[in-house]
């Protein structure tokens, strides 16, 4: 069907949404933003699909969650053993129509005979990946659109084990996704007729004290060690669900300072404080910093909408706040609880990371006598892993990418940032007991493993032309290998697409052993590397650089020299493709 066609059968549906209808109304005449919502189906990746609200099969809306959820359904019938009975768990977060979507889901799920347990109010991803495990359910639902802007949603689907879907499942859910004819005619049951076959069930509370309990367990310190040190904290949850699962877990563990921006603590889908909810960004934290400096807090602590992702900031000594980056609060974090490990605890233990995260945790990780593994990009390929373990000897220590992404309990198998609030406070704790920051304790990390400094860069290009723009830069960087980057030779070229390792001095080509995924890395001399890769989720592609160096002026210059480069070469595709 041309997108003409797609939208007349949209148009012409006549027990269509009557909010969809009215939308659709309005677009008349605009033929751009028509195109734009009907060109193509909104794309179900291996975590599953986000898009903008909106009418359209490009859009996130009632009808394209119900084709996503009849191919899910399909796939859970034909794959998973008792699956109906077994059931699906729901959550969502404080974004427009989360709640409505977790119903849609459960309408559709119940159309095929299988439970759902939705959540009765707004849950972290974390507590969805958790309740998939707790409850032994077939599979799992988050609906969030994660830090993207308040005009999105998102649907994110989750196996057995409560991770992500990894590639091998997400082919086979997409290929049932891609088998329903017409997201228009999706069969659902009523939500009062659910409920009178057993079918919806609300939960809650008894998941929230289960999560609870193994939250505990992840703690190097007792109480009484963390209240010899009082620490002053100030949180904010950005507008989402993290509130009061994650005051639950400072109260369990001691800490009573906690001090909420009272202007964020309230779920709000517009995100009305923030230019964007996403702790990665420092203007985040302006609310936050300003309520540190009213309580000389010791380190400032913000969770994504979905409460997967952490960032935190901490006093520079001068009467301000500083920002850590992902792969710096993860590799302190890191230290910190390899540190608090004994020996017989880190045998055979794994720290696993992902191609762009740093590479001070492997350095930091030898230290302790523990192996690195490196995955693709995506907590599922670590949550993949983790699985692995089951039935091997290895042991998971620790997980992280540098995108504030972390893991430290296995309850989870999806990034949590609730664990990671729990032992950043922790570790504050113990480093105000020796009476350093975290500041001085990287410090400390930098001048025994060398100085590692990553950045990364990110270029947004929205719509059918963007997306063609990417592609068009992923193409050049293949045809057109760079032999050197801001002074520095490249050694290695590795691509994920073709799963080959090119060696450009001897010519020589290995085997990648990960998934396919399109990724180009160059390896550079000086333990350097630059990586291209377009999101996942967003409309952009990134460019992510790693350095290590003597110095923090050496590594510093090194970081600028390949960023200057690497972005005038992607301009000079952009512009001249």
């Amino acid at each position: 069907m041309s997108w003409q066609d797609t939208y007349k059968k949209w148009l012409d549906f006549v027990t269509i949404d009557e909010s969809l209808k009215k939308q659709l109304d309005e677009m008349q005449g605009s033929d751009k933003e028509l195109e734009d919502a009907f060109y193509k189906e909104l794309t179900f990746g291996t975590g599953g699909m986000r898009g903008m609200l909106g009418p359209g099969t490009n859009r996130m809306n009632i009808y394209t969650i119900r084709k996503a959820v009849e191919g899910l359904a399909n796939y859970l019938s034909d794959s998973v053993a008792d699956a109906a009975e077994k059931g699906v768990a729901v959550a969502y977060d404080s974004r427009y129509m989360s709640r409505e979507f977790a119903v849609e889901t459960a309408k559709v799920l119940g159309a095929h005979g299988i439970r759902s347990y939705v959540f009765e109010s707004l849950r972290p991803t974390p507590v969805l990946s958790f309740a998939v495990r707790h409850l032994k359910a077939a599979g799992g639902v988050m609906i969030t659109a994660s830090h993207n802007p308040p005009e999105y949603n998102g649907f994110k689907v989750y196996n057995s084990d409560g991770g992500q879907l990894p590639p091998a499942e997400a082919a086979d859910v997409i290929a049932k996704v891609q088998e329903v004819d017409n997201e228009l005619t999706v069969p659902v049951v009523e939500e009062s007729e659910l409920a009178d076959k057993g079918l919806l069930n609300w939960i809650g509370e008894s998941v929230d004290k289960a999560y609870l309990s193994e939250l505990k367990q992840i703690s190097k310190l007792t109480a009484e060690e963390i209240a010899e040190h009082p620490l002053q904290i100030v949180f904010t949850p950005l507008h989402g669900t993290a509130h009061d699962t994650v005051l639950n877990g400072f109260k369990q563990l001691g800490f009573e300072n906690v001090h909420v921006v009272k202007e964020q603590a309230i779920p709000d889908p517009e995100f009305s404080t923030v230019a964007s909810p996403n702790p990665e960004e420092h203007q985040a934290f302006t609310l936050a910093i300003e309520e540190g400096k009213k309580h000389g807090a010791d380190i400032l602590v913000g969770t994504d909408p979905d409460a997967d992702r952490l960032g935190v900031a901490v006093q520079d000594g001068n009467g301000s706040y500083q920002v850590l980056t992902g792969n710096q609060l993860g590799t302190l974090m890191l230290d910190y609880l390899l540190s608090h490990t004994d020996e017989a605890g880190r045998e055979n233990g794994k720290l696993i990371k992902t191609i762009v995260t740093t590479e001070m945790g492997r350095a930091v990780a030898e230290h302790y006598g523990v192996d690195t593994i490196d995955t693709l990009t995506g907590f599922k390929f670590i949550g993949e892993k983790i699985k692995e373990f089951e039935s091997t000897n290895d042991k998971f220590l620790f997980g992280y990418e540098e995108s504030y992404g972390y893991l430290i309990g296995d309850f989870v198998r999806d990034k949590d940032a609730v664990q990671s609030t729990m032992i950043a406070a922790e570790m504050a704790s113990y480093w105000k007991a020796k009476g350093k920051t975290l500041l001085e304790a990287l410090e400390e990390l930098y001048q025994t493993h060398g100085y590692y400094f990553e950045d990364m860069s990110s270029l947004t290009l929205k719509g059918k032309d963007g997306a063609e723009k990417i592609a068009t830069i992923m193409e050049e960087v293949r045809k057109n290998p760079l032999q050197e980057i801001g002074g520095l030779k490249v050694s290695t070229v590795e691509d994920y697409q073709s799963s080959e390792r090119l060696y450009l001095d001897s010519k020589n080509v290995e085997k990648i052993d990960l998934p396919v995924e399109n990724v180009v890395k160059y390896l550079l001399e000086k333990d350097s590397w630059v990586c291209l890769r377009p999101s996942g989720t967003e409309p952009k592609i990134k460019c992510y650089f790693g350095v290590s160096g003597n110095s923090r002026e050496e590594s510093q210059k090194l970081l600028t020299q390949l960023k200057e480069q690497m972005n005038s070469r992607i301009d000079s595709i952009v512009n001249n493709g």
